[in-house]
């Protein structure tokens, strides 16, 4: 059974949360380490959950809600990787590796406050969008490069999945830079 929106913004919140106190324990060149071209920096990690979430996640709740999405009133259902995932309600616990590349890699943050920043504008822009998901249509889907079609309540719970999938790649990277 699917998390209810309301829980995965209190999630979220609890997330973000975390995420910040984080943040305390770095300086700004802490994150900015990278050990090679291909490795994201921690700040890289930060900029990628903001921009992930306010750019394609959150626009496409958006699109969703407006019923204005490439795939509307789709019959597709989602693939099998996204039905897992959204059965267990969370990502598998495997690392997840792209190719670098200008379209899909971070730039480096240029400040601490940029990611505060960052970080509450997407708590505040889910705060503001979960109320309309009640009254969403379950025909308005987009579809997710490897999930499939999905709702703009599907969409809105994977905010918070990926906030809480990417806690394994920051402990990973402070213990690569001993910043345990």
């Amino acid at each position: 059974m699917l998390k209810s929106t309301a829980n995965a913004l209190q999630d979220l919140e609890t997330s973000v949360e975390r995420y910040l106190i984080e943040l305390e324990n770095f300086d700004m060149e802490q994150l900015l380490i990278k050990t090679n071209e291909e490795e994201w920096s921690i700040g890289q990690m930060y900029i990628h959950l903001i921009q992930t979430a306010q750019f394609m996640h959150l626009q496409h709740v958006d699109s969703c809600l407006a019923g204005n999405g490439p795939a509307l009133a789709t019959a597709e259902d989602k693939t099998e990787i996204g039905r897992k995932v959204y059965e267990l309600g969370s990502f598998p616990p495997v690392r997840v590796r792209v190719p670098a590349s200008p379209q899909y890699t971070p730039q480096q943050p240029e400040s601490k406050e940029q990611i505060i920043e960052g970080l509450r504008s997407v708590v505040e822009r889910m705060k503001r969008t979960e109320p309309a998901l009640a009254g969403a249509s379950e025909q308005s889907k987009i579809p997710h490069p490897r999930f499939g079609p999905l709702t703009a309540a599907e969409w809105f719970l994977l905010v918070e999945m990926h906030y809480r999938h990417h806690f394994m790649q920051l402990e990973r990277l402070k213990g690569e830079f001993s910043l345990v």
